[in-house]
């Protein structure tokens, strides 16, 4: 049974979605890392494309909402407005220091994917114990859409400019972290080689 909940419960949709997605897409060998190193080294996916194997880090944002009445449901825990904008994590853990995974990671690429859920916090829990049919037909997405971002080129760019953004304290998994609130023109203007997928949750139902 699913006892994930949170951010982290939106981020194992997101993993469960995207590792679809890849498999659909034409990749092979799709593998989700959920090992301790795997995430102290800030990847949560690798796979085969184009005969080379790549490891991603997934980052699930449910910024991604457009109607007003959602958006005021409190209840309605992954459907927030839109803001256009990238969140990327500089401080992991308040306490620790440790560095966030746009600075730590190891991962070739980051995954950033913006979905909006028209469904509770334990509806969409619920869904996650279904198998696939299930979960891809029920599952309430109403907006989504994927940007595949370079790591290195993200992490040599916010290692001069991740200081200009307001900072926003965020409790992820129970511990206090620390993003730089970045807007989507400036990062996507700077940041050399960014693939805009685009909506995959709409073809991964059909």
């Amino acid at each position: 049974m699913t006892t994930a909940r949170g951010s982290r419960l939106l981020h194992d949709v997101a993993l469960r979605i995207l590792s679809r997605h890849l498999r659909e897409s034409g990749c092979t060998d799709v593998v989700v890392m959920k090992d301790v190193m795997s995430d102290a080294q800030g990847i949560d996916i690798s796979f085969v494309r184009n005969g080379q194997r790549v490891k991603a880090k997934v980052k699930a944002d449910s910024y991604a909402g457009t109607d007003p009445e959602k958006i005021a449901d409190r209840q309605l825990l992954y459907y927030r407005q839109s803001t256009s904008s990238y969140g990327l994590e500089a401080l992991a853990d308040t306490f620790s220091r440790q560095p966030g995974w746009v600075q730590r990671s190891l991962a070739d690429e980051l995954m950033y994917y913006r979905l909006a859920i028209a469904q509770t916090e334990d509806e969409v829990a619920a869904l996650m114990d279904e198998p696939d049919e299930v979960f891809f037909s029920e599952l309430a997405v109403e907006s989504d859409d994927l940007r595949v971002i370079p790591m290195r080129a993200l992490q040599a760019w916010f290692s001069t400019a991740g200081e200009r953004f307001a900072p926003r304290p965020v409790l992820t998994d129970g511990r206090s972290a620390w993003y730089r609130i970045v807007p989507e023109s400036e990062l996507e203007a700077d940041v050399p080689g960014i693939v805009r997928v685009g909506s995959v949750f709409a073809r991964l139902r059909a």
